[in-house]
């Protein structure tokens, strides 16, 4: 298992004059010591408008300069955010091959969707079309980095004529190609485009393992297409990071810092109003972090087994790998056990100090590292057997290199209509008077049952689009009379039944009753009764409900039309839990979130 490092540079308020350029300075002195210490990478994120949590909107100029005083460390840009209105694909074949050369072929290439109202409200990002958006540009970023010259691409999300993309990487065919997410949904999707997958929801061992069991099954399957000219096969694992030798030391340096970077993503991701350049993240942090998961109480030094999440008491709370070498070491184990290629540690977090960074990358590069690059040459063999000829297998059923057709020019006058608005035949003005190129194609029809799927998909999405879309518009009382009617809410319960992931209840059987209040102050009650194969939901109470959830009629509709996120739910009151609170933790995953 590789160990790598990520930075978002994290500056929580009150700012002070200097402090982004201190963070920054800090931020090269960290990846210049993990180089030394011989740690695999550093991921640097892609983030705008996230005050607090991320202040590096531009991790290419922060990589480069990290490339002159750094020898091996591969560099991560990851993840970029690739819909439309961040970036033209271009931009990031560009960018990415510029500091492949820089580095003498370093770059590792991350890439996301985006789900921050933030950005994708700042750049005007259509939340429903993100996922699209960024499979197309994936597919066209790698083939700028191949082809010469890029063929063009005239389709719905980008239309840009022949050009030759340059520079091209030193890395050949490219890269290696990621894509970041924090749902295991993202896991799967990365097998199905070849690329590798990193996970930033600080999960379990025990539960990241099926995820990497699926993601290597889909990779050996026919549903593996490679969105690039190369397989990346790897999942990475991001999880918090402080060491020490004395364990009540590593919780007073790391334990504020992770729970800091875990309650702001949270803010911008999930629950969080904010108010551009008034609200302090920090603050509401320490004022509210027990009650959104991040108790500090029940964190305590007692030299027991390590988990990324703890309960105790009615409180949740997030440890991660805080703690002793010892205890980083038998966790550790258990994310090897697991299949993890490569463990992210967090540890640029909060306000953790540098002098406590610098430390603990020294002391776990000393004390926990090398037993596991020992048995990398052996991981390495037998995720090799593991593959076979998968990958081989996979990139046969991608679409070779597009070529353009001999004879296509473009001249000085030619201007932007043709990559803009097409005309009524579905050519383009202007620059189409050029000849248009010939493009190959030779990826085979999709199996009969691949298109299906496709297809079911499709539809699947269709009707989330108009239950959203329903949603937003409707007032309380038009929510509580459609989606909270008898046929709604058996409706929506039918569909929770159809999106039961068994694999995913942690072994967790057992009902879970929900009081749904009216306006009237009735209240409609439902069980869903969670077994190890599939899940029933019926009306009615339960004699014994393991989880108990208490929310009006329209805050129910609205949650499942994904209008109202419960974290937020419960943090304001409107969403009320009793009982197993793990189970409440989970539900999303249960569910098919």
């Amino acid at each position: 298992m590789r160990f790598s490092i990520l930075h978002e540079h994290q500056l929580p308020q009150p700012w002070q004059a200097g402090d982004e350029h201190r963070v920054v300075k800090e931020a090269i002195e960290q990846v210049r010591l993990a180089d030394r210490l011989g740690y695999h990478g550093v991921w640097a994120t892609e983030h705008h408008f996230l005050e607090e949590y991320a202040h590096l909107s531009a991790p290419d100029v922060f990589l480069g300069a990290c490339a002159p005083v750094t020898d091996t460390i591969r560099l991560g840009l990851g993840a970029l955010p690739l819909p439309l209105a961040y970036q033209h694909p271009a931009r990031v074949a560009e960018r990415a091959a510029t500091l492949d050369l820089v580095s003498d072929g370093r770059v590792e290439l991350g890439t996301s969707e985006t789900a921050t109202g933030a950005e994708l409200g700042g750049f005007g990002v259509d939340r429903d079309n993100r996922r699209a958006e960024w499979s197309r540009a994936l597919e066209l970023v790698a083939r700028m980095m191949v082809e010469e010259p890029f063929a063009g691409a005239d389709g719905e999300h980008v239309r840009m004529p022949p050009r030759n993309v340059v520079p091209k990487p030193l890395q050949k065919p490219h890269p290696p190609l990621w894509v970041a997410g924090s749902r295991r949904e993202t896991v799967r999707l990365a097998a199905e485009r070849g690329v590798g997958a990193q996970t930033f929801s600080f999960v379990e061992p025990a539960d990241v393992e099926p995820w990497i069991d699926e993601y290597y099954e889909t990779l050996a399957s026919d549903r593996c297409v490679p969105a690039g000219f190369a397989v990346n096969a790897n999942v990475a694992v991001a999880v918090p990071m402080m060491v020490h030798a004395d364990e009540a030391q590593a919780i007073e340096r790391g334990i504020d810092g992770a729970h800091f970077f875990a309650y702001a993503l949270g803010h911008y991701t999930g629950f969080g109003q904010h108010e551009p350049g008034r609200t302090s993240i920090w603050d509401d942090f320490l004022a509210r972090r027990d009650d959104a998961g991040f108790a500090r109480s029940i964190i305590t030094a007692d030299q027991a087994p390590l988990d990324v999440k703890v309960l105790k008491g009615g409180l949740a709370s997030l440890r991660g790998a805080i703690g002793t070498p010892d205890q980083l070491l038998e966790l550790l184990r258990r994310y090897e056990d697991a299949g993890v290629d490569e463990l992210i540690l967090c540890v640029q977090t909060g306000r953790t100090e540098h002098v406590h960074v610098v430390e603990a990358l020294e002391l776990f590069a000393t004390a926990v590292m090398p037993e596991f690059v020992a048995r990398q040459p052996a991981h390495d063999a037998a995720k090799r057997e593991r593959l076979g000829d998968a990958p081989l297998r996979a990139l046969e059923r991608r679409a070779a290199r597009e070529t353009v057709e001999a004879g296509y020019a473009f001249g000085p006058q030619d201007g932007g209509a043709a990559s803009a608005t097409p005309d009524d035949t579905g050519a383009g003005t202007g620059a189409a008077a050029t000849p248009s190129p010939a493009r190959t194609d030779s990826r085979p029809a999709p199996p009969l049952a691949a298109r299906a799927a496709s297809l079911r998909r499709a539809a699947e999405a269709r009707a989330e689009r108009a239950l959203k879309a329903f949603v937003r518009r409707s007032t309380d009382r038009r929510l509580e009379q459609t989606v909270g009617s008898r046929l709604g809410l058996k409706a929506v319960f039918a569909g929770m039944e159809r999106q039961y992931v068994p694999e995913r209840a942690g072994g967790f059987a057992g009902d879970i009753q929900y009081d749904l209040r009216g306006a009237d102050g009735s209240v409609r009650s439902w069980t869903v009764t969670v077994g190890p194969v599939a899940a029933q939901a019926r009306p009615g109470a339960s004699a014994d409900a393991k989880l108990k959830i208490a929310v009006s009629l329209s805050d129910f509709a609205r949650i499942a039309g994904q209008d109202l996120d419960p974290v937020k739910a419960v943090l304001t009151g409107r969403l009320e839990l009793a009982g197993d609170f793990a189970v409440a933790m989970r539900l999303g995953e249960m569910f098919g979130q």
